[in-house]
């Protein structure tokens, strides 16, 4: 079970190296991997689990955070508190994940964004791409095409700037952090 103590920090050069192409058929210690990261966020969601281990929520998390420098990230974002099921907008371990097409229409959260590699508050807004359409391999080697909107659509571009070295906050404006090149992006509650 991967714990908060196992979570790469910010400041450890493997969060700002570029990971490296997973081959296929996975590995044993590649599927194991992704069954983990998949597994802490399921457990991070989970608030007596959470609360028994000290884990932070999260919704996404990629093998560099993990010290691996691999092109891997598990995905799982919840539906929403007012949805007739539980069932996840998107849950998935995306692999050599890349965003094929995406809108010129921008979106940001309204509150920023966080990280569990990065423990401290780092406020304003994150421009991402309001709509992107991923291409990525899943755990069975299968290629897939999806499209993706609004807050899957952010958490997504978020792990793919982990298997590129970047981090949220290099994103935000540094003299101005509430402030956005384009007037017209989409500011998600």
């Amino acid at each position: 079970m991967i714990l908060m103590k196992d979570i790469t920090r910010d400041g450890n050069p493997v969060l700002r190296k570029r990971a490296a192409k997973v081959t296929f058929p996975l590995s044993e210690e590649d599927r194991e991997l992704a069954n983990k990261m998949m597994e802490y966020l399921i457990n991070s969601q989970d608030p007596e689990i959470a609360e028994k281990h000290q884990l932070r929520a999260g919704v996404g998390l990629a093998a560099p955070q993990v010290n691996v420098s691999k092109q891997m990230a598990a995905v799982l974002v919840p539906a929403p508190d007012d949805a007739e099921d539980d069932t996840p907008i998107f849950k998935e371990v995306i692999i050599n994940p890349v965003i094929v097409s995406h809108s010129v229409q921008d979106a940001a959260l309204a509150e920023g964004e966080g990280c569990l590699s990065v423990d401290r508050n780092i406020p304003g807004y994150v421009p991402r791409h309001d709509r992107i359409t991923l291409r990525y391999q899943n755990m069975d080697g299968e290629t897939k095409t999806i499209r993706l909107k609004g807050y899957p659509a952010i958490v997504c571009q978020h792990e793919i700037d982990h298997l590129h070295g970047v981090l949220f906050y290099d994103h935000i404006n540094k003299q101005h952090p509430f402030t956005l090149d384009d007037p017209d992006t989409v500011i998600l509650e």
